[in-house]
């Protein structure tokens, strides 16, 4: 039996569901044609791919060699499907998105709905990246076009004639606590020696082969990791710790009284957001998004932070600075930072 895609797919599928009934249901197919189209793959290589002791299928190390180039060949497959589709129509398939933590999706809800007007076949999958994770997105090829990845590309490759880049503006950056933070009481500018006795508060990057990093920690801080930016504003809403937040998700907070802007001795710089996007994989759809993205006025809503929740951004009294200061006197939450 030669070496095909839907054996590397059914081989695929079995140990990410971890069973061949799991992937047969998958795939819509019976178990026992997954286990013919395994047995014949493996006499015909003179291997063993899967232990099949225990409850679940695990790979073999041979299995696993197999999955790891077999699985490149079926994204090389899937590339060159959608790349076969757009010569005949111009729409892609699919046009995958990778949008940076930085930019709030729902500002983007209004580009979405404009394009679903249009009523073409193109599929639109968003992923959510952070730091690196981005840049990644683009370089694998998991993402046609990313939006709003900040600082300059780390890869010398996204300078190359295959990926466009664009910048699109500059993100602010403000030091938050919350009133109740024992910060928010120390003098100004914060040095590097008072945030070391501090918990920070960090959002996890999404890349899979780098290293994990976080900007603007300290070495040996104590940090907690989240995953998402929501996340991080929530905890230091909560007073579980401080750190940099983008000036405009910050702002309504620090409008309302539930987070406290503080001066540190060594400021972190503004960062500029860009556009990146494969140039191959330029089809009508990632065409359409690009011009709309050139917009001064999508450009600018898209820097624009978070949009106000319905009825304003007023604090309730629980979490006015008055009434956060009364409950850190009364030891309400002083054990967090």
């Amino acid at each position: 039996m030669p070496l095909t895609l839907e054996a590397l797919d059914t081989v695929d599928a079995i140990a990410r569901k971890g069973s061949f009934a799991a992937a047969a249901a998958q795939l819509g197919k019976v178990p026992s044609a997954l286990t013919y189209t395994v047995r014949k793959l493996e006499d015909e290589l003179d291997v063993l791919l899967f232990d099949r002791r225990g409850p679940r299928a695990r790979l073999t190390a041979a299995g696993r060699e197999l999955l790891e180039e077999g699985r490149r060949l079926l994204r090389a497959a899937d590339d060159l499907e959608q790349r076969v589709r757009r010569v005949a129509s111009g729409w892609e398939p699919e046009l995958r998105i990778a949008v940076d933590a930085l930019v709030a999706f729902d500002r983007l809800r209004p580009v979405v709905e404009d394009f679903y007007r249009l009523r073409v076949p193109t599929r639109l999958r968003f992923s959510y990246e952070v730091l690196d994770g981005g840049w990644e997105a683009l370089l694998e090829g998991r993402a046609e076009l990313l939006i709003g990845a900040p600082y300059d590309a780390p890869n010398p490759a996204l300078a190359s004639v295959r990926f466009g880049l664009k910048p699109m503006g500059r993100m602010a950056f403000v030091f938050c606590v919350a009133p109740h933070h024992p910060l928010a009481e120390a003098p100004q500018p914060l040095t590097g020696e008072a945030l070391l006795e501090h918990r920070a508060i960090a959002v996890a990057g999404t890349s899979r082969l780098a290293p994990s990093r976080s900007a603007g920690l300290l070495s040996g801080q104590d940090t907690l990791t989240v995953a998402t930016l929501e996340q991080k504003i929530a905890m230091q809403l909560a007073g579980l710790g401080a750190g940099w937040l983008p000036e405009p998700f910050a702002r309504p907070h620090l409008a309302g009284g539930r987070l406290l802007a503080r001066a540190c001795a060594t400021p972190r710089p503004a960062a500029t957001l860009h556009t990146g996007w494969r140039r191959a994989d330029a089809g009508r759809a990632l065409r359409w998004w690009l011009e709309r993205l050139e917009t001064p006025r999508v450009r600018a809503r898209l820097l624009e932070g978070p949009e106000p929740s319905p009825g304003g951004a007023a604090p309730s009294a629980s979490r006015t600075p008055r009434a956060s200061a009364r409950r850190a006197r009364s030891g309400a939450v002083t054990d967090g930072a």
